[in-house]
């Protein structure tokens, strides 16, 4: 998926809006379908790599004009499996994002890869195109694991994988864990888990297989041919793994992502600190403002899913945005809470201003009663630092997010309420009471 991140947030923050972008770049295409995925992907006989790579560059010009971001900070090629790309596509994309913003030489560009033979053939092109992160796609390092799967790689090629890209791009590669596959358990989990971290470089994404209606793997196990752990082993799954990585150095950043030495994804964490960012290529999604319009509000957009359908609107208007809908203040307040609380470091009190300057967290959630339950049972806290999960409500941010929503929406529409009354607001400035 192709994409870029913008730093502004609103129309009170317009003087930022041209200083930090990141893009993400969308490759859709895949040699086979793995059982559990129900991404926008497409298996085709061939695929015309130079209309593509056309069509990105003209997207990619298009909607950076359109945004008139200034500097872009991260780049991040995902699938589908853009690792099937040509890099002269990667180098070609890389040029037109310089050609239309800043992209300084420290920019993170990060490519994602299927650590088949084919993708490994290509990775020292890939570097010399301008990539300078991997993230490899190696799902369990079980072959039985990865049949199940669907997957189109062994175990053996996911380790010479790493290996390979760990020499190319040292201390900036990603690996990509799943966890609750079928036959399971727990022991086997842990052991796989420290196998990877034999193996594995500065940065860990850990992720619980979900069962996608649709999906081969779904019908397997709802006919019973498959059968996966429950609800309460795979806690316990995620509990053991946090811990053991702990142990082996490596410092949660996020619900699902863990890091030593610093080796963070700049990329990721712009869009859990709700950084606008521009989606291009068939079923990319963006979140920007589209500033040559004369807009100033964040739009939500969604690029036409289907690649061909996509390349023919790219060639004749110069982007395939297929839906864009204007966010009203609760729901980019809404996409700033949730995404926030994903990471450990949660949401500041200056990162809450730059949204919603009119009141701050403690003024909006301080005084609920249900959110003041949240902190006494040691799941939440909210202190002069922001809003954030405690180790333990990390893994239970699901449950708590209902919560904290309802409280937003009910401020929101107080709000609106008293301005239509010609009422004070509650909150003025932003300021409020500090427990």
């Amino acid at each position: 998926m192709t994409g870029y991140w913008v730093s502004g947030h609103m129309a009170i923050q317009r003087h930022l809006l041209d200083r930090v972008s990141a893009f993400p770049s969308q490759w859709p295409f895949c040699l086979r379908r793995c059982s559990y995925c129900n991404f926008n992907k497409y298996v085709p006989r061939r695929v015309d790599n130079a209309a593509m790579t056309r069509c990105l560059v003209k997207e990619t010009a298009t909607l950076l004009r359109l945004s008139r971001v200034a500097r872009i900070n991260s780049v991040f090629f995902g699938g589908g499996t853009p690792s099937l790309a040509s890099p002269s596509t990667i180098a070609a994309v890389l040029e037109t994002v310089s050609q239309n913003a800043h992209l300084p030489n420290e920019a993170e560009v990060t490519l994602e890869v299927n650590p088949t033979p084919t993708g490994m053939a290509k990775l020292k092109d890939f570097t010399e195109a301008g990539v300078n992160r991997f993230s490899v796609g190696v799902q369990s390092l079980r072959d039985d694991d990865l049949k199940r799967l669907g997957r189109d790689h062994s175990s053996w090629e996911a380790l010479k994988a790493i290996s390979e890209a760990r020499t190319l791009c040292p201390g900036r590669v990603s690996v990509d864990v799943m966890f609750g596959l079928p036959g399971q358990s727990v022991e086997s989990w842990e052991g796989e888990l420290e196998r990877v971290l034999d193996v594995c470089d500065d940065h860990v994404s850990l992720y619980q297989l979900t069962l996608e209606r649709g999906t081969q793997l779904f019908k397997q196990v709802e006919f019973g041919e498959q059968t996966v752990p429950g609800d309460d082993v795979t806690a316990v799954m995620y509990r053991t793994a946090r811990r053991i990585l702990e142990n082996r150095g490596f410092l949660q950043y996020e619900v699902s992502n863990f890091a030593k030495n610093g080796a963070v994804s700049l990329h990721n964490l712009g869009y859990w600190r709700a950084r606008q960012y521009i989606g291009v290529g068939p079923g990319a999604h963006g979140r920007f403002v589209p500033q040559a319009e004369g807009a100033v509000q964040r739009e939500a957009r969604t690029q036409t899913l289907e690649p061909d359908v996509w390349m023919r609107e790219v060639q004749q208007v110069g982007h395939g945005t297929r839906r864009r809908t204007r966010l009203t203040q609760l729901a980019l307040l809404e996409e700033v809470l949730v995404m926030a609380l994903r990471m450990t470091d949660g949401l500041t009190h200056q990162d809450w201003a730059m949204f919603n300057p009119d009141a701050g967290l403690h003024c909006i959630l301080g005084q609920s009663e249900d959110v003041l339950e949240l902190q006494e049972r040691g799941l939440l806290i909210l202190d002069v630092r922001g809003l954030r999960c405690s180790w333990e409500g990390l893994a239970l941010l699901d449950s708590m997010l209902p919560t904290l929503l309802f409280h937003l929406e009910k401020y929101i529409s107080n709000q609106e309420k008293q301005k239509e009354e010609g009422s004070p607001s509650l909150c003025q400035g932003g300021k409020s009471k500090t427990r």
